[in-house]
Formats: structure tokens, C-alpha cells, sequence
């Protein structure tokens, strides 16, 4: 745990910072801070590691205070991600990651040998080990900044801005992927962004600064979009909150689905008018995974890849409300497509029987299920 006691920044010109910050970090979850420009997230998370040194308070890792710590091996405690990774330009991939064992004693071996299996467990091929920063997209860096991060196998971890930098498809492949990599290493960490759906996706924890470093609340994801503490929360949190709550409310695989007439690639436009006439057609692969939809009155002589309509998303049933809704309403025959584990199709559901699921949920209960 990591742990903010009346915790104060202060600078000689008067500007206060962070002001007297009370907060708890749980071990082995993430915790996502969030607020407008001037809050002191950066500033609060550069004091865990002694980067910028507490007017008074107390911050505690595990009980153990960090100002009675020596800040070189504090730091080597504590795994660091920025912005824009940060990586050494003139070192290989594989040596940026064995940075921190050969600085804990590791030897070169050691050091390379636990820095390529890091290389796999960030999602990247032994084939990047010996490019150069510059070689690599920002995402890979970003990955390879992980890696780094998690080298010396930290209990904590502290990460600043670290997917911003990217383009929004590689951050929300990012976001997956970190995502899947903690549930794995279940570290202690907290992450500072000014996205706050990023906040909401990945924290465990979202805790929301006012300007000046004060603390306007702390609660779950679900908690903070469902029950803001004032109006400052609330307006900061955004629109669509009732929509991003279901994001947080399963499925368990309890849906009001019907089955649905499928063509597959190939065949003939009279086959496809004879299942639906000029409605639309969902098509799918030879193992039942849909593909898209196409339009039998549209098409000439047989259904091609180009025929396809790719606008509507797939809900897993096991998957969110959210996504059950997104599917029904962004498919073009207005009947979302719902799938199964492995992708197969399990029928469609439309908008109206969509929205009965949702008024039938508990969200109240969804939320304690997640704490």
C-alpha cells in the first residue's frame, strides 16, 4: 500500500501544490488520478519516488515511511513510466530493459536473459531486442518502457501520462494490454492521466484532485459515475455517465437473444434475398464468426468481402451491458450481434429487448460485486 498522510507541497512563492492530501493506494491495484491542469497529479506522484521532496506529511510504502529512505535505492524500489518512455537513444532494446538488474548486481547474462522473457510478457518478439529506440513506433517504445519499469520486479509502480503520446487505436491496444499484464503481476500502482475515460478503464481506484492539490473524492469507477461527491465530480466526470456506468455491469451470459438468418462469403444475392428479402443479412465465416452485414437487394451476383457493412461491434455474452447496447445501436440492421467466448455467434438482440436487460440490472449490486 501507499499511503499520502496530510501530505503538503508548498513552493517558497506561496503556490501550494498539493494540500494536505490524505490517501490510501491498495496493494495490488491500480489507482488512476485524475483532475484538471494545476491539480498536483504529477506533483503527488513525484513524491512517492522523492523526485520532488514534501513540504510536511508523511508518504508510506507498506508502512515504511519514504523520507527515511535513501532516494537512489528508493527509487530502485519503485518502477517509473513517463510520457514518452524515456528510453537511453544509444542502447539496444534489451540493454534499456536490463538497465535495473545490472544496477541491482545482476550480471550481463542475468540481466539480458530477464530482460528478453520482459520482452515477451509486453507483447514484443525477441526480433526488437537488438533495434535501437528510434526503430520503433511510439508504442512499441512505450511497451519497451514497461518492460523497463518491470525489470527489477518493483512491488510499485508509478506511471505519468504513459499512453498519451500515441495515436487513440495504439492507446487503446496499450491500455488492453497493460490491462491483461496486471492481472498477471498484480502490482501496487498508480497512474496519472487527464483522460478520464483511461481513468475510469484502468483504475481500480479513481481518485480526482481539485486545482491546488485537494482531494475531491475517492471511490471506485463505478462509484464516482453513479454517486459524484459534488458538483465539481460530477461536472468533471463529463456527460454519458449513465451510459459508461454499464461498462461496469455484466451480462453473465443472461440475454434475451434470437436466432439469426446467416449467408456466408460466396454466396449467390438470390440465396441471401430468399432468408431476409431486402433486410439486412448478417454474413459469417465458416465457423460461425459474424463477419458483417450485407444488403441482398444490393448485391449483384454473390456476396463479396466487399459487400460487407463492418460499422456494427460484437458483445461477448459474458461481456458489459455497454457493449450489448454499442452493438444493438451501431449495427446497421439496428440487431446487435452477440457472440460467445470464442467469437461464434450466439444470436442477435435489438435495441428495445437491449435496453429491458439494463432496467432489469441491480447497478448498486454490479458495483459491490467489483469492489
Amino acid at each position: 500500500m501507499i499511503k499520502f498522510d496530510k501530505v503538503t507541497k508548498a513552493y517558497p512563492d506561496g503556490t501550494i501544490a498539493v494540500d494536505a492530501l490524505d490517501l490510501e493506494c491498495p496493494t495490488g491495484k491500480i489507482t488512476a488520478l485524475v483532475g484538471p491542469s494545476g491539480c498536483g497529479k504529477t506533483t503527488s506522484l513525484r513524491m512517492i519516488n522523492r523526485l520532488i521532496e514534501p513540504t510536511s506529511g508523511t508518504i508510506s510504502l507498506d508502512g515504511e515511511s519514504a523520507a527515511g529512505m535513501d532516494p537512489a535505492l528508493l527509487r530502485r524500489r519503485i518502477g517509473y513510466v513517463i510520457q514518452h518512455a524515456g528510453l537511453f537513444p544509444h542502447r539496444t532494446i534489451v540493454d534499456n530493459i536490463a538497465t535495473m538488474p545490472r544496477l541491482l548486481g545482476a550480471s550481463k547474462k542475468e540481466s539480458r536473459a530477464r530482460a528478453m522473457e520482459l520482452l515477451e510478457t509486453v507483447g514484443l518478439t525477441s526480433n526488437f531486442a537488438d533495434r535501437y529506440p528510434w526503430q520503433l513506433s511510439g508504442g512499441q517504445q512505450q511497451r519497451v518502457g514497461v518492460a523497463r519499469a518491470l525489470a527489477a520486479d518493483p512491488s510499485f509502480m508509478l506511471m505519468d501520462e504513459p499512453f498519451s503520446a500515441v495515436d487513440p487505436v495504439v492507446r487503446g491496444q496499450l491500455q488492453d494490454e497493460f490491462l491483461r499484464l496486471q492481472k498477471e503481476i498484480g502490482k501496487t500502482i498508480i497512474i496519472v492521466t487527464h483522460d478520464i475515460d483511461e481513468a475510469l478503464k484502468l483504475g481500480d481506484q479513481v481518485v480526482v484532485l481539485r486545482t491546488g492539490g485537494i482531494l475531491a473524492q475517492a471511490a471506485t469507477p463505478l462509484e464516482l459515475l453513479t454517486q459524484p461527491a459534488d458538483e465539481f465530480v460530477a461536472d468533471f466526470v463529463g456527460r454519458d455517465r449513465g451510459y459508461r456506468s454499464l461498462g461496469f455491469t455484466t451480462l453473465d451470459g443472461e440475454l434475451p437473444t434470437v436466432s439469426e438468418p446467416v449467408a456466408h462469403l460466396g454466396d449467390s444475392a438470390a440465396a441471401a434475398r430468399a432468408l431476409t428479402g431486402d433486410t439486412w443479412l448478417l454474413v459469417v465465416d465458416p465457423a460461425n464468426k459474424p463477419l458483417g452485414w450485407v444488403k441482398p437487394d444490393a448485391l449483384t451476383d454473390c456476396i463479396r468481402p466487399d459487400d460487407l457493412n463492418l460499422s456494427g461491434t460484437l458483445a461477448d455474452s459474458t461481456g458489459t451491458m455497454r457493449a450489448l447496447l454499442d452493438a444493438a445501436l451501431s449495427a446497421p440492421s439496428k440487431r446487435g450481434v452477440v457472440v460467445d467466448d470464442a467469437g461464434r455467434l450466439v444470436g442477435t438482440v435489438t435495441a428495445h429487448a437491449a435496453v429491458e436487460a439494463i432496467e432489469a440490472a441491480d447497478l448498486a449490486d454490479a458495483g459491490r460485486a467489483l469492489r
